[in-house]
């Protein structure tokens, strides 16, 4: 609600960047409601041409997540370090590209740390953007990748597809 109220630039950014991936969005609708000493609030929304307010629950789960992704990256005030774990799950591959963007720019502002296992999400990321994370004798390695030796291999394949064929490992082995 504070944005709303109080930074409307941040809120429309926000809203509009949900539309981006769900054109018949139209609003939030917040309201407060009575919690005890607390104040909660309840978050509704409504659809272009209709002032009916809907339920969370009534979007797809993917829109849903993307909602919650886009109001944390696009919040004025982020913490130092941000963390999403497979941050892709449901969403529409137009949406992949939107995300990827929103990472990118929240990049700039703050520490964005993303794990995925989804060559559609890797493939919107540049080398030196990919940290690799194998394990070995029961530990966790980590290591960026190296422009110059994927460089040929860049030239014919997308960097999800050489992590799909195992060119920079970062998938299952045994130990």
């Amino acid at each position: 609600m504070h944005l709303q109220e109080s930074q409307t630039t941040e809120y429309n950014l926000i809203r509009d960047t949900v539309r981006l991936v769900a054109p018949f969005f139209n609003d939030f609708k917040l309201r407060p409601q009575p919690n005890g000493a607390d104040t909660m609030v309840q978050l509704e929304w409504t659809q272009k041409g209709s002032d009916y307010p809907f339920h969370p629950s009534q979007l797809s789960d993917g829109t849903l997540r993307f909602v919650c992704l886009a109001t944390a990256l696009l919040q004025p005030s982020p913490p130092a370090t941000m963390l999403f774990d497979e941050p892709e799950l449901g969403l529409h591959p137009y949406a992949l590209g939107v995300l990827a963007g929103l990472l990118k720019q929240a990049s700039e502002r703050t520490q964005v740390i993303v794990s995925t296992q989804s060559a559609p999400l890797l493939d919107h990321f540049d080398v030196d953007q990919i940290i690799v994370v194998d394990r070995k004798d029961g530990a966790s390695e980590f290591r960026r990748l190296e422009a110059a030796a994927l460089s040929e291999w860049l030239n014919d394949y997308s960097l999800g597809e050489l992590w799909q064929k195992n060119v920079f490992e970062g998938g299952p082995a045994n130990e």
